[in-house]
């Protein structure tokens, strides 16, 4: 009889990729439904996955737990972009100041726009990266990064006030998707890129707070 390995060998290679590929978008979407990311931040799930890692070297993998204290400095993010293509980048709190009272959602981390293709150094920073800082006593916050696909290049007049990692203006009561609808001009749009994590309060998250005062 034919083993396994026969079988596999002789399946194109061109029909195994995509086949990894939908079944890994079936999880992912999975996972932004199981915490509820859909519907707190984003209408749908991303297309594709977004890679975020740190300088401490912890990387986001759909929902897992980080610290405060890993997630202090600016991650560096890669995803599917067209070389010629303008991004937004987002990163939010749904959860501030609790997920049992989130009268703040939600509360904006990072904001870069106008990034070609997928080099975020060509963006123009909106709202510097403040890392996670959720109070004592609040538990677990989702903090979720999204990558929206722009339909034209946006100004001053579509977003605003540039605010610095010090402040914590323009930071509550923002929308991801009123952000996304406007800058895709899209009525529904979906994000080309997300990921999340989860973190809750640890030791640095008081210095964190002293500095966006």
């Amino acid at each position: 009889a034919p083993s396994l390995h026969t079988f596999s060998s002789h399946l194109p290679l061109a029909m195994i990729i995509p086949t990894l590929l939908s079944l890994l978008c079936i999880v992912a979407a999975d996972k932004f439904m199981t915490h509820e990311v859909v519907p707190d931040v984003i209408s749908h799930s991303p297309k594709h996955e977004l890679f975020a890692e740190w300088d401490s070297g912890v990387e986001t993998t759909l929902g897992n737990e980080l610290t405060p204290t890993l997630v202090q400095k600016k991650p560096r993010l890669s995803w599917q972009a067209e070389e010629d293509g303008l991004y937004t980048v987002i990163m939010a709190d749904p959860d501030a100041p609790s997920r049992e009272n989130p009268s703040k959602r939600e509360f904006l981390h990072w904001l870069v726009v106008n990034v070609k293709g997928s080099r975020l150094r060509t963006g123009t920073t909106v709202t510097d990266y403040i890392g996670a800082g959720p109070p004592e006593g609040t538990g677990p916050h989702r903090y979720v990064l999204s990558v929206w696909k722009q339909g034209r290049k946006l100004t001053a007049d579509d977003y605003g006030k540039i605010v610095s990692r010090t402040s914590s203006e323009g930071r509550p009561h923002f929308r991801t998707m009123d952000f996304a609808k406007k800058v895709t001009g899209e009525a529904d749009p979906r994000a080309v890129a997300g990921n999340f994590f989860s973190a809750a309060y640890d030791d640095y998250v008081p210095t964190l707070h002293k500095q966006i005062g």
